[in-house]
C-alpha cells in the first residue's frame, strides 16, 4: 500500500519536470489553431465548442511555466516565438473576423491572461502594443456581446499602467511608436527600451519543423481583409473603449470601466495628461455623455422629485427603490450619477485634465444647455432647470468645477452693482427670479442661492453681499460711535419693546445699566442683541410658549452646529475679526445693499402677505447669510443698534417695520390669539389643516416669531465672550 502511494507521489512530482520541449509544445498548439482555419469548413460551430480555447489555455500555461524557469528579466524561447511570429496580431485579426462565432471573446480573454500572468514587461514591445491597440478598437460599442471580456482586458491594461504610469503615454501616443516599425520581421521595443529580440540571435524561436505559423500564412485563409495598422492607430483607443464601456447597461461592467478611467486620469504623468487633453477624446467624450443624459430627461420635473433623489452617487447610480416613482426617475438618477462621476474625475485627475474637464462641463452643460433654459420664457423650463442646477451644486465637490460654476452663475465682473443696473448677467436674472410672479420659481431660485452660499468659494459671499458692505456706507457718519448699544435705541420709548424682555437667563432690569460694547466679559452686548430679537414680536403675536419643542434652546443648538460648519468653511479666507473704525470726517456717500440683499429685504417686508413655503425659504437664506463670521455681516444683519445713514435699512429695521404693520393688522382680525394658536398647531401637524380667514397673515406671524428666535440664537453663538471663533458659552437655561 505504501509503495503504491509512493509511486503515485513520484508520478505527481515527475509531472512538473520538463520532460517535454516547451517550445515544441507551444508551437504545436499554435499550429493546431492555425490548422483549424485551414482545414475547417463548418462556419457555425461556436469557438468554445472547438479545441481553440483549450489550445490557448495550454499556450498560456506554457508561457507562465517557462517564465518561472528563466532568470529574472529574460524572455524565454516561447515568448520570443510569440513576439516574432506576431501571434497576438494574428489572434487580433481572428477576433475581428469573429470566426468561428465567439472567437473575439476568446481573444480578449487570452490577451488579458497573458498580460496579467506573464511578468515580463510586454507592452513596450511593438508586436504586443500594436495588437493591443487593434483589439481596443474592436471594443467599446454599447451592448457588445463581449463587454465583460472587454472590461477585464482594460482592467489589466490599467493595472499595468498603475504599476508604470509612463506606459500611459506610450499607449496613448501609439502613432509615434508604430511609425518606427522596420521592414524586416522584428519585435522592436518601444521608446523605453527593453530586451530586443531578433530571429538571428535566437535560432530556437523558429518553428521546429520550419512550418509557416506566422500571420501571413494564416490570414490568407481568413474571410476578412487584413491590413497593416496605419499611423493613426494611437487615437487613444483605451480612452474611447473605457468611455464606451462606462455607458454599458450592465451595472458591474459600467462601474469597473468608470473605476479604470478614474485610475488612468489620476496616475497620468504630465506628458500623458497633456496628451489626454490636447489629442484624445477623453474630455469631449465624458462631457458629451453627460449632455446626452441631460437631454434625455423629461421637459418637466417636479423640484420635490429632484430633491428626493439627493445623494445619488456614481458608484450607486440607480434610483432608491423606496422613493416614490415619477416619470423620468431612472433617467434623472443616471444623469446625477454621471455628473457625480465627472466631479470625481475632476477631483482625482491630474491638474491639466481636471481644469480641461471642468471647463468642458461649464461650456457644454452650463453655458450651452442650462443657461438658455434658465433664461427661457417658459416658466416650466425655468423651474426644472433651476431645480436641476441646485441638485448639481449640492453634489459638486471638486474645486475646479466649483470655480467654473461660480464664474457661470456670478459672471466675471467683480465690481459692486448699482441700483440702476439692469439684469445684464445670469446672476442678476436669477435674483429677479427670486421675486418672480410664480411662487414656485421664486422658491426654487432661493433654494439655488441657499445651496450656493454653502459652497466653499469666497467669491460667492463677496459678490452677493460683502462687496456692497465694504466701507460701511450704511452707517451714519459725523458722530462718534456709541459707547454702548442702548445709546442708539431707548427700549422704553420704542412701542414694540413694551412687553418686558426675557424670562429666565436674559432677564434685564427695566432699563439696563449702561455698559461699553467692549465689556470685559462681552455678555452685556450679546444679551442686548439677543433680547432685541426675542422681544421684537409682541406678546399677543407669540404662540410658541404654548407648545413644546419650539423653544429658543433648540435654535441655539442648531445655530451652534451650523456656525461651526460655516466658520470651518471660510477659515482659509483670512477674514478680519473686527470692523474698520469709521472716519467721522468722511463725507457720506450713497449706499446700495446690492440686488441680492435688496431682494431679500423686499421679500422680508412682505412676510405677512406671502405663502408660508415662500416665507420659510426667504428666512432660511437670510439665516445662512447671518451665520457667516464676517464683522460686516455681524453688524449689518445682526446689530439692532447700528446708527443707519439716511435712507438706509438693515435687517433689523426691516423687521421693525413688519412688526409695525402687524400691530395694525392685528386690530382687524377678530379672535386673533386663538386663531394664531390654531394655525401654529396646524403647521406643526397637531391638528388637521383647514382653511381659515387671514390664514396667510397668521402663518406669516408664526414664521416671523420663529425667525426672530433663530436670529437671536445665531447672534448668541456668534458673539461669545472672547471673540467669534472661541469657545461658546452654554445657552441660557429656562429659555422659551
Amino acid at each position: 500500500m505504501l509503495s503504491r502511494l509512493g509511486a503515485l507521489l513520484q508520478e505527481a512530482v515527475g509531472a512538473w519536470e520538463p520532460t517535454i520541449d516547451l517550445l515544441e509544445a507551444f508551437v504545436e498548439h499554435w499550429k493546431g489553431i492555425t490548422h483549424y482555419y485551414i482545414e475547417s469548413t463548418d462556419e457555425s460551430t461556436p469557438a468554445k465548442k472547438t479545441d481553440i480555447p483549450w489550445r490557448l489555455k495550454q499556450m498560456l500555461d506554457i508561457l507562465v511555466h517557462e517564465e518561472r524557469q528563466q532568470a529574472a528579466g529574460e524572455a524565454g524561447p516561447c515568448l520570443e516565438y510569440l513576439l516574432q511570429h506576431k501571434i497576438l496580431e494574428t489572434l487580433c485579426t481572428l477576433g475581428k473576423a469573429e470566426y468561428p462565432p465567439g472567437m473575439r471573446q476568446q481573444v480578449f480573454q487570452f490577451f488579458s491572461k497573458v498580460l496579467a500572468q506573464v511578468q515580463h514587461p510586454l507592452l513596450h514591445y511593438l508586436n504586443v502594443h500594436r495588437p493591443v491597440q487593434n483589439l481596443l478598437r474592436l471594443g467599446g460599442a454599447p451592448g457588445s456581446l463581449t463587454e465583460k471580456e472587454e472590461v477585464q482586458f482594460t482592467t489589466v491594461l490599467c493595472s499595468k499602467i498603475q504599476q508604470d504610469p509612463a506606459l500611459l503615454t506610450y499607449i496613448l501616443e501609439g502613432k509615434k511608436t508604430v511609425a518606427q516599425k522596420k521592414a524586416s520581421k522584428e519585435s522592436t521595443a518601444l521608446p523605453r527600451e527593453t530586451a530586443s529580440i531578433e530571429d538571428k540571435d535566437h535560432p530556437h524561436s523558429k518553428a521546429p519543423d520550419g512550418g509557416p505559423c506566422g500571420a501571413g500564412a494564416l490570414t490568407a485563409q481568413l474571410p476578412v481583409e487584413t491590413q497593416e495598422p496605419d499611423e493613426g492607430i494611437g487615437e487613444s483607443n483605451l480612452i474611447t473603449s473605457l468611455v464606451g464601456l462606462c455607458k454599458s447597461k450592465r451595472g458591474r461592467v459600467a462601474l469597473k470601466a468608470q473605476e479604470n478611467l478614474l485610475l488612468l486620469v489620476s496616475v497620468a504623468p504630465q506628458a500623458a495628461a497633456t496628451y489626454l487633453v490636447q489629442s484624445s477624446p477623453c474630455c469631449p467624450a465624458v462631457v458629451k455623455h453627460l449632455c446626452q443624459l441631460y437631454q434625455s430627461l423629461p421637459a418637466f420635473l417636479d423640484p420635490a422629485d429632484i430633491a428626493a433623489l439627493e445623494g445619488i452617487a456614481w458608484r450607486l447610480p440607480s434610483a432608491p427603490s423606496d422613493e416614490g416613482n415619477f416619470p423620468g426617475k431612472e433617467a434623472l438618477a443616471a444623469f446625477l450619477g454621471w455628473f457625480d462621476y465627472c466631479d470625481h474625475l475632476i477631483m482625482e485627475a491630474h491638474t491639466v485634465v481636471a481644469d480641461a474637464l471642468a471647463k468642458a462641463v461649464a461650456e457644454k452643460l452650463f453655458m450651452e444647455i442650462l443657461q438658455p433654459q434658465l433664461l427661457h420664457v417658459s416658466e416650466q423650463s425655468v423651474l426644472t432647470s433651476t431645480a436641476l442646477l441646485t441638485a448639481l451644486l449640492r453634489q459638486l465637490r471638486s474645486p475646479a468645477l466649483l470655480g467654473e460654476a461660480v464664474a457661470f452663475l456670478l459672471g466675471s465682473e467683480q465690481r459692486p452693482a448699482a441700483p440702476e443696473d439692469g439684469p445684464c448677467t445670469l446672476c442678476a436674472h436669477l435674483i429677479r427670479h427670486c421675486d418672480h410672479l410664480s411662487d414656485e420659481i421664486s422658491i426654487a431660485t432661493l433654494r439655488l442661492f441657499e445651496e450656493l452660499l454653502q459652497k466653499p468659494h469666497e467669491r460667492i459671499i463677496r459678490g452677493l453681499v460683502l462687496c456692497h458692505l465694504e466701507g460701511r456706507l450704511y452707517a451714519a457718519r459725523g458722530s462718534q460711535e456709541p459707547e454702548s448699544y442702548e445709546d442708539n435705541l431707548d427700549l422704553e420709548e420704542d412701542p414694540y419693546f413694551t412687553d418686558g424682555l426675557l424670562d429666565a437667563g436674559f432677564q434685564p432690569s427695566a432699563k439696563p445699566h449702561p455698559a461699553p460694547a467692549t465689556n470685559s466679559d462681552g455678555k452685556t452686548a450679546v444679551t442686548e442683541i439677543v433680547n432685541s430679537f426675542l422681544c421684537l414680536v409682541p406678546e399677543e403675536a407669540k404662540t410658541s410658549a404654548f407648545l413644546e419643542e419650539t423653544g429658543y434652546d433648540t435654535y441655539v443648538h442648531d445655530a451652534y452646529t451650523l456656525f461651526q460648519e460655516c466658520s470651518s468653511r471660510v477659515s482659509p479666507w483670512g477674514w478680519p475679526l473686527a470692523l474698520t473704525p469709521l472716519d467721522p470726517h468722511e463725507p457720506e456717500r450713497p449706499f446700495f445693499e446690492g440686488h441680492f440683499l435688496r431682494m431679500l429685504f423686499d421679500r422680508m417686508s412682505r412676510i405677512l402677505e406671502q405663502p408660508y413655503s415662500l416665507n420659510l425659504q426667504v428666512t432660511s437664506v437670510l439665516s445662512r447669510l447671518a451665520l457667516f463670521p464676517h464683522p460686516l455681516i455681524h453688524e449689518y444683519l445682526l446689530d439692532p443698534y447700528i446708527s443707519l445713514a439716511p435712507g438706509c435699512r438693515s435687517l433689523f429695521s426691516v423687521l421693525v417695520r413688519v412688526i409695525g404693520d402687524l400691530m395694525q393688522r392685528i386690530q382687524r382680525v377678530p379672535q386673533f390669539p386663538g386663531k394664531l394658536l390654531l394655525v401654529r398647531k396646524q403647521l406643526m401637524g397637531h391638528i388637521p389643516g383647514e382653511q381659515l380667514d387671514h390664514q396667510t397673515l397668521l402663518q406669516g406671524v408664526v414664521v416671523l416669531e420663529e425667525f426672530c428666535k433663530e436670529l437671536a440664537a445665531i447672534a448668541f453663538v456668534k458673539f461669545p465672550p472672547q471673540g467669534p471663533h472661541l469657545h461658546l458659552p452654554p445657552p441660557p437655561e429656562g429659555h422659551v
